[in-house]
């Protein structure tokens, strides 16, 4: 293989000794976690929301995180923890508390749920360090890199596996990761995304796995057959010598991924698994589908798949590949709604939109990049929001005081009236105040966008540095019906009546100069 290189909550006091001791910092800075835009299997079985709604923390050590886990009031109550820095085995202890069950030298989310990491600032990268996922629920995890995780050799983390889940796990987003590792099994190396003992709903989606032997597994043997409803799209499979994935039972949807050096085997259905596989590129591979190194058949139903340079190898006893020219043999059913980017487009929309520190981008299904993909729609389960709650409230002053709680727009989409040369619509919503997006003119709208209807409250406008002040006079409206909610002038706080709705506009009517809004932020309440 080519290889490049102890405590609940109990008062306030309890809360700050802790954060002071770990250097959990308490506050809601500039970025949070998407939960807006799951998408794939993850929606289903009542959806996945990581810790949308409850507190946001920042940590830049393993055990801050373990510390902002423990201080929780249960281990059910939601938290968003933003993670900048490296974490490593010198900067993560075990932390004691009755809302956790942490270790040393690993990230446990182990007998919790309602848990969102999302890399923030600089990025976050976690070094020899794994993330382990057992008997939890309602997870995610976003824009991080994890790298040479080992199981044998110093140091040693989580098994080998980069990111791994097992034990009654339900219901996992990994969004806009990078996994990475050096080397294979001889070198200390597993698998960089496993599942197994009955792990369903998991979305792996916008992630980079490179530079491994084992890219990662659904099930531990033939005989591991409860885990399966598994979604793997818009990922970046390289150098890597097999199991991208390996499947044992359960079905898969694997779609518009790009696979390049699958040095053994790729996508190995086995054991019963059934695999929906859409409108992939495989590229420079060998044997990249069917069912490898057993004699437990499994199965794949194929379409729209590009293969470029791909070698098969003869069929034998427990060696049967799919190509050279695979063909379909079982029906896969999809519940949920799905966007599918052309198998030629993908390497392109993948390379700029996978693994993290990528500004969140997604892809429309159209082969664009710059737009957000469409994120699944339900039925809305509260009352149908009254005429009166889109009626314009009185003209609203902007207040200095940043808002609490978790920042819809990370993961959102959007778009506006047109773009200033070298920005962009989703700089508003990266988390990232050096980027920004300006309109054409003096004057113009930006919109952030989710797939379901999201009750919405307060809006913080923030400038980019050198332009505080150049916003004149605006509206906010409601673009699902065109009422304008408020109105004022200058950039910060703005807060209305609490509104249900799928897309809000900022209009800027008049400005002093080239307006330029680094983020647009979004809050419940």
């Amino acid at each position: 293989m080519r290889r490049p290189v102890a405590l609940r909550l109990c008062a306030a006091t309890a809360t700050m000794a802790l954060a002071a001791a770990t250097g959990v910092v308490l506050s809601t800075p500039e970025a949070s976690a998407a939960t807006g835009g799951v998408t794939g299997y993850a929606t289903q079985n009542g959806g996945t929301t990581g810790g949308a709604g409850g507190q946001t923390v920042r940590a830049t050590t393993g055990t801050a995180i373990h510390a902002a886990l423990c201080g929780r009031a249960s281990s059910s109550t939601p938290i968003t923890i933003q993670v900048e820095g490296t974490i490593n085995h010198g900067n993560t202890g075990k932390v004691s508390g009755g809302s956790c069950s942490t270790a040393a030298g690993v990230i446990e989310l182990k007998q919790i749920s309602n848990v969102t990491i999302v890399g923030v600032g600089s990025g976050a990268v976690f070094d020899q360090l794994g993330i382990h996922i057992r008997d939890a629920s309602n997870i995610v995890i976003q824009n991080v890199t994890v790298r040479n995780v080992k199981k044998s050799g110093s140091p040693t983390s989580n098994g080998g596996d980069a990111i791994g889940m097992e034990s009654n796990v339900r219901n996992v987003w990994v969004d806009h990761v990078t996994l990475e590792a050096s080397g294979g099994e001889s070198e200390g190396y597993d698998g960089l995304f496993d599942m197994k003992d009955n792990t369903q709903y998991v979305t792996l989606s916008y992630s980079i796995l490179r530079n491994s032997g084992r890219g990662g597994l659904v099930g531990s043997s033939e005989s591991d057959l409860s885990n399966g409803f598994i979604t793997y799209h818009h990922n970046l499979y390289e150098n890597i010598d097999s199991r991208a994935p390996l499947l044992r039972g359960g079905t898969a949807h694997i779609y518009n991924n790009h696979y390049v050096s699958l040095n053994e085997s790729g996508i190995n259905s086995r054991a019963g698994a059934r695999a929906k596989v859409d409108n992939n590129y495989f590229e420079d591979s060998k044997d990249v589908l069917g069912t490898f190194y057993t004699d437990a058949a499994g199965y794949w139903q194929v379409s729209g798949n590009i293969f470029d340079n791909v070698t098969w190898s003869s069929p034998g006893s427990e060696n049967k590949p799919a190509g050279p020219d695979p063909q379909s043999n079982t029906t896969v059913n999809i519940p949920y709604p799905y966007g599918l980017d052309a198998a030629g487009c993908v390497p392109g929309v993948v390379s700029q939109t996978a693994g993290a520190n990528k500004g969140l981008r997604v892809s429309d299904g159209n082969c664009s990049p710059q737009t957000p993909a469409p994120t699944p729609t339900s039925t809305p389960t509260g009352p149908t929001p009254s005429p009166t709650a889109t009626t314009p409230s009185p003209t609203a002053t902007p207040g200095p005081t940043q808002p609490s709680g978790t920042n819809l727009s990370i993961g959102a989409g959007s778009d506006g009236s047109g773009k200033a040369d070298g920005t962009s619509y989703g700089n508003v919503r990266d988390g990232d105040l050096s980027t920004y997006w300006s309109p054409t003119g003096s004057t113009g709208s930006i919109s952030i966008k989710w797939g379901s209807p999201t009750a919405v409250s307060k809006v913080n406008i923030r400038e980019a540095s050198g332009s505080v002040g150049s916003i004149g006079s605006w509206r906010l409206v409601n673009a699902d019906t065109g009422a304008v909610l408020t109105s004022g002038s200058g950039a910060g706080v703005i807060t209305f009546a609490r509104t249900s709705l799928q897309k809000l506009t900022f209009e800027i009517t008049g400005s002093t100069g080239t307006p330029r809004i680094a983020e647009y932020e979004t809050y419940a309440g």
